[in-house]
């Protein structure tokens, strides 16, 4: 019996260790940052999550599902107890404490050179008391309905680590990159690739990947070919002209699931001028025509959102009618947006330009699905109304900070979120820095008619009278036309079958912990 047990260990060193666990990404767009507080979009926080966590965070099927928090509960109207989860670590073996959520939340809205901060989310707080190791107090200077949402934005930082003053460059350059996440940051090459290790000492459970690497591939017929060719596991943002012959590939396997995501575009509405309007000659104008709501309604009527989500996007977008998607809480009900040429050539002439204008519509190129080839259909569909319009597709990181600068006349974005009241929080609310309302509102959209209402409703505990302040002010931007919906979207992911299968994220995250490996 005394030679069986160096006989098993022999056998069990001849066995061939498990092969390391790769999964590689082909996807559209870099982060802008790494900075987990930089610029609030998706593509930077669908990698801040992976690194660093918030307190909750929303599933795939919209869930709350705690992260660095066990649990949240209301206290009073002012006050929620917030439970910690106190079995994490960040990657340097540094325990998170609560103080690391004071901290956080204090630096959110101090990140210099920001396109887009996290401000909303710690905007009501007024402070953070530690009642023991894993229990915080949250005080909030008024009502905040929206408190559970806000706990599932910001990543948390470590005040012992991360230091008094810690700089964007200093995570840029990698050195800073070290949080609580299933993932450790182990390179990036900006603009190109992003490299990623599991954390062997997550509190949650294991994640499959030994090892993740996001290559960014912006053109979309490149980003097919590397998946056909085996150079990447799984793709997002699946070209609209792939995805019939992918799903028809036995090789191949589709994710797809309808999201929370909008496409809109964003007038100049509020300026006596406007920098990319002119006559049809080229001679500027002395008026600003989108500062007129009929103008706005004619483009907003201009638009064939039903051939363009059929045809362009080949059923792979719907028509939006409104600012929000459609399972966006306290939507509005009962509203449409017809393809009428006939009334916006009306409209237009009512506003004094039965000739038209000339106008520029600015909107990113590999932003998202078909962004490029949507413009061209929105300034065709424009120019037949006798509005002459050119395009300028534009890297998204360049749209975005031109925008925030206020030098486009129209641009084309989107927006993704779960709450209408939140969407228009963030991007329609007259720009407030200091209490953090409109960082999206990027051409300093500003009417009273919306803010009245949806100031109450922020502060509003009550769920119906919530729903119906925030209808009101869904109604009034709707009325103004504050905003024009063009289409939401639907997320598509494309994975080799034998290798990855992936969970539909309607944020439209793509990220590793949502991949699992083939058996």
């Amino acid at each position: 019996m005394r030679h069986l047990l160096p006989i098993a260990l022999a056998l069990l060193l001849a066995l061939p260790a498990r092969a390391e666990r790769t999964l590689t990404i082909g996807a559209q767009t870099p982060p802008s940052a790494l900075d987990p507080h930089y610029h609030n979009t998706q593509q930077n926080s669908q990698i801040a999550r992976l690194v660093f966590e918030p307190l909750f965070e929303l599933d795939t099927q919209l869930r709350f599902q705690p992260r660095l928090a066990r649990s949240m509960r209301l206290v009073d109207d002012t006050t929620w107890e917030v439970k910690l989860n106190t079995q994490a670590r960040f990657h340097d073996g540094t325990p998170f404490v609560p103080e690391d959520v004071a901290y956080t939340f204090a630096r959110v809205p101090t990140v210099p050179n920001s396109p887009a901060l996290y401000t909303p989310a710690v905007r009501t707080i007024s402070a953070i008391e530690v009642v023991d190791r894993e229990t915080i107090l949250i005080r909030t200077r008024e009502p905040n309905p929206l408190m559970r949402f806000d706990m599932a934005s910001p990543v948390i930082l470590s005040k012992r680590m991360h230091g008094e003053s810690p700089t964007t460059a200093e995570f840029n350059s990698g050195r800073l990159m070290v949080g609580t996440g299933p993932y450790r940051f182990t390179g990036w090459q900006h603009g190109e690739r992003i490299e990623l290790a599991r954390n062997e000492a997550w509190h949650g459970p294991a994640e499959p990947w030994d090892r993740v690497v996001y290559r960014y591939i912006p053109n979309p017929g490149a980003r097919t070919a590397a998946l056909l060719a085996g150079e990447v596991d799984l793709i997002d943002y699946v070209p609209v002209q792939d995805v019939a012959r992918l799903g028809q590939d036995r090789r191949f396997a589709l994710f797809q699931v309808d999201s929370i995501t909008w496409v809109y575009l964003f007038p100049d509405s509020m300026r006596e001028t406007t920098p990319f309007v002119t006559d049809k000659q080229g001679r500027p104008l002395d008026r600003n025509p989108l500062a007129d709501a009929r103008v706005r309604w004619a483009l907003a009527l201009a638009i064939p959102r039903g051939p363009i989500s059929e045809r362009l996007y080949s059923g792979m977008a719907s028509p939006a009618d409104q600012f929000a998607s459609p399972v966006s809480e306290h939507r509005l009900e009962g509203v449409e947006l017809p393809y009428n040429p006939a009334r916006a050539r009306e409209l237009l002439a009512q506003a004094g330009y039965p000739n038209g204008f000339r106008l520029t519509i600015h909107g990113p190129n590999g932003h998202f699905v078909s962004d490029d080839n949507l413009l061209q259909a929105l300034a065709q569909a424009f120019t037949r109304i006798g509005v002459e319009t050119r395009v300028e597709a534009l890297p998204p990181a360049n749209l975005f900070t031109r925008a925030t600068n206020r030098e486009f006349s129209l641009f084309m974005t989107y927006f993704t979120s779960a709450l209408t009241a939140s969407g228009m929080r963030q991007v329609v609310m007259t720009r407030d820095p200091v209490v953090g309302h409109g960082p999206f509102n990027r051409q300093r959209y500003s009417n009273p008619a919306v803010d009245g209402p949806l100031n109450l409703a922020l502060t509003t505990m009550d769920e119906a009278r919530r729903k119906t302040l925030t209808q009101q002010a869904a109604r009034a931007l709707y009325d103004d036309m504050g905003v024009i919906p063009v289409i939401n979207l639907r997320n598509s992911w494309a994975g080799r079958r034998d290798r990855v299968v992936y969970d539909p994220s309607p944020s439209n995250y793509t990220q590793p912990t949502l991949a699992k490996p083939v058996p």
